[in-house]
């Protein structure tokens, strides 16, 4: 058995779910403190923060990821225990094989192999992990970031472990991602009889011309590496359950996941313009998930298209789909960052897997990276 298969199965018997970690951090401590990482945790709240780093020079190289994972869904949809590591037709099945533990063990082994290999290598390798990828993201990496930019600890190149990959490993890698602005739409009314509508205000009435033009406003026409932004409505609750009461307000969800042609404070405004339009009370919350970012060149980039060539022997795609990343919190900080990781297609799903050669792939592309950036 391999030491990145052997080393993710240790992973995915841990059950971390969101914001678990659940004896992971450590065992990535445990492994890396040997070839003379320094280990430091930076928790909040009930979030476990990893800082692993290798050497004070620069420049520094950071592998990210998270250690927790979404649950399970139901068990009895799972042909194996989600838990219990699976071996079956050259694939492995478990939660967390492809998103993100997967990437995890292979950038490991990718790491102790180059060390091993180049041991007076140039500048610094760090490794970044966190419990709070998959819930809010409040306490992981945000944090970890305002600590290290506080002491001026500054990345430079950036790789996510996410799964990146589309139909075979490297074939796709993120070189950024789109916004993402979440809002919580209340409006106002007055509740009364269904039988008396003048003695009432259904919210619900006087929302639904503004609700057509909100998904119907055209923000932009997107960019060269982004696609045109988009608002969705994902929740719309309102009424009391009861057939003949106007209800005396509905509450609306939706999020824009916008590109770097707009900006948050533009959307706010373009958005309350269209309510106050219709003239109607309401109430509404924002909540930015992250903003949008973009690594279009750079040292980070040329080195894994050339990695992937090399270990692979095709020309990988740039590409910035997809939903938001823990890389949205290092861009701001000037590091050149790319997610590049397993194949996407089950992951969140019961029955997710990653391929055995993929994961021995990936590691040897990852290991190809630190090469083409930090050997002498």
């Amino acid at each position: 058995m391999s030491e990145t298969l052997s080393l993710l199965e240790d992973l995915i018997r841990r059950e971390s779910v969101t914001p678990q970690d659940a004896g992971c951090q450590d065992l990535l401590a445990e492994r890396l403190t040997k070839l003379g990482f320094i280990d430091e945790r930076l928790h909040f709240a009930d979030t476990q923060n990893l800082w692993l780093r290798k050497g004070q020079l620069s420049p520094l190289f950071v592998f990210l990821g998270h250690t927790d994972v979404v649950p399970t869904g139901p068990l009895t949809a799972w042909d194996s225990p989600p838990f219990e590591p699976t071996i079956r037709d050259g694939k492995l099945y478990g939660r967390g094989a492809a998103d993100m533990k997967g990437g995890i063990a292979a950038f490991v082994t990718a790491v102790e192999r180059f060390v091993a290999e180049h041991p007076q290598h140039k500048g610094s390798i760090a490794i970044m992990m966190t419990s709070d990828e998959e819930g809010i993201a409040t306490h992981g990496v945000v944090k970890v970031v305002e600590v290290l930019e506080q002491r001026g600890e500054k990345i430079d190149w950036c790789l996510v472990g996410e799964p990146s990959s589309d139909q075979k490993i490297g074939d796709v890698i993120r070189v950024g991602r789109r916004g993402s602005l979440c809002a919580k739409l209340t409006v106002l009314g007055i509740q009364g009889h269904v039988a008396y509508p003048e003695l009432a205000e259904n919210p619900i009435h006087t929302f639904a011309p503004a609700l057509q033009e909100l998904t119907e406003e055209v923000w932009d026409h997107g960019n060269q590496f982004f696609p045109p932004t988009r608002l969705q409505v994902s929740n719309i609750n309102g009424g009391t359950g009861a057939e003949n009461i106007i209800p005396s307000q509905v509450e609306v969800q939706f999020n824009l996941r916008f590109c770097t042609e707009l900006d948050e404070a533009t959307i706010k405004a373009r958005t309350e313009t269209i309510l106050d339009k219709h003239g109607f009370k309401y109430d509404l919350q924002w909540r930015l998930s992250g903003n949008p970012f973009l690594t279009s060149q750079g040292e980070l980039i040329d080195a894994t298209h050339a990695a992937i060539e090399s270990v692979c022997g095709f020309q990988t795609l740039d590409d910035t789909g997809g939903g938001t990343s823990d890389g949205r919190f290092i861009a701001p900080t000037g590091a050149q960052v790319i997610e590049l990781g397993p194949l996407n297609a089950s992951i969140h799903k019961v029955n997710e897997h990653i391929g055995l050669d993929e994961l021995e792939v990936l590691s040897r592309i990852y290991q190809q990276i630190l090469v083409n950036l930090l050997a002498y």
